[in-house]
């Protein structure tokens, strides 16, 4: 393809390196440095004048660091004559801020601030995939393309989990229930939800399970888990409730503090998550954890943007 550059951030080269073996590409030259009072430098090794960039860098690891480096990859090929600069974050960092939670909370929205910080980086287009919240779109004058990994999830459910057609896809809380409805409504299957009440972030403190899981296999689906405490406490509730097996299909692995043992003593057959997050240290200390490719929706939304093709395909579609 002519005139495009991929460029990588430091949080997940594997994840580049897979976009631009797809495209038939090479990575751009990028040399990233700290200096000693830890100032992020970042210097583009080549020409990008008059080029249609993309960077690829997810929000994760050391998030604000990467966000940093980011934002100086954007501003660095935009004042190098870049025609346009893509934001490629498969993991959108600070989704989780994206309200006030509390009526009179002086919490920030800081989703919307992080979308200001790119805009004014000089991006000129995103792509991102399963947002936290759809309305993050909106937070943006420039477009925002949310791809969704709900067509990797149905396919490795049809190849991996034999009894698929008797199972129940369940949102551990009130707020997945569009997405796990999408899931059961293709699939032709039934669907649950868990309401949870928290008393304070990262505790939940009651659930109550609405919908029947009984001598079926429980699917537990959600966009991101963090210490996995929501997850494990929904699955010992299933297994009470009666379910056979069940398992985790999450889009974002974010695994923090104690989620890995959390998952090993759980009564998971598989927790299933996509490598918008680096997940190899995770796979060495628990193997419960399997992982979809998903490098190949991200590099076709890169190719029908070049292109000025529509994406929508992807909404529905695996590429091949």
């Amino acid at each position: 393809m002519p005139n495009i550059k991929i460029f990588s951030g430091s949080s997940h080269p594997d994840l580049s390196q897979k976009i631009a073996d797809r495209l038939g590409l090479e990575l751009g030259k990028v040399v990233t440095k700290k200096f000693s009072n830890q100032e992020t430098c970042v210097e583009i090794g080549e020409s990008v004048r008059g080029e249609d960039v993309y960077i690829v860098q997810s929000g994760c690891g050391e998030i604000n660091d990467n966000l940093m480096e980011l934002l100086i990859m954007i501003n660095a090929c935009k004042i190098a004559s870049a025609s346009r600069v893509t934001a490629v974050i498969p993991c959108f960092p600070y989704a989780r801020q994206d309200k006030k939670d509390k009526v009179g909370s002086r919490a920030p929205i800081s989703a919307k601030l992080v979308a200001n910080m790119l805009s004014v980086a000089g991006a000129d287009h995103i792509i991102t995939m399963d947002l936290h919240a759809s309305q993050i779109q909106g937070f943006f004058d420039i477009p925002v393309d949310n791809l969704y990994a709900e067509p990797a999830v149905l396919k490795w459910i049809k190849e991996n989990i034999n009894e698929w057609k008797n199972c129940t896809i369940v949102s551990p809380d009130a707020g997945g229930a569009k997405r796990v409805t999408s899931i059961a409504d293709r699939l032709n299957v039934d669907f649950a939800l868990i309401h949870k009440e928290r008393k304070k972030a990262n505790e939940v403190d009651r659930m109550v399970l609405v919908g029947d899981v009984k001598d079926r296999v429980a699917i537990l689906v959600d966009d991101m888990a963090d210490t996995c405490g929501t997850i494990c406490h929904a699955a010992d509730k299933l297994v009470s409730a009666g379910a056979t097996k069940v398992y985790a299909i999450l889009t974002h692995g974010i695994f923090s503090g104690p989620a890995i043992s959390r998952i090993n003593n759980a009564n998971f057959e598989a927790v299933v998550v996509t490598n918008t997050i680096p997940q190899e240290d995770k796979i060495k200390h628990c193997n419960k954890i399997q992982v979809i490719d998903i490098s190949m929706i991200l590099a076709e939304a890169i190719r029908r943007t070049h292109n000025g093709e529509s994406v929508s395909y992807l909404f529905s579609h695996v590429p091949l």
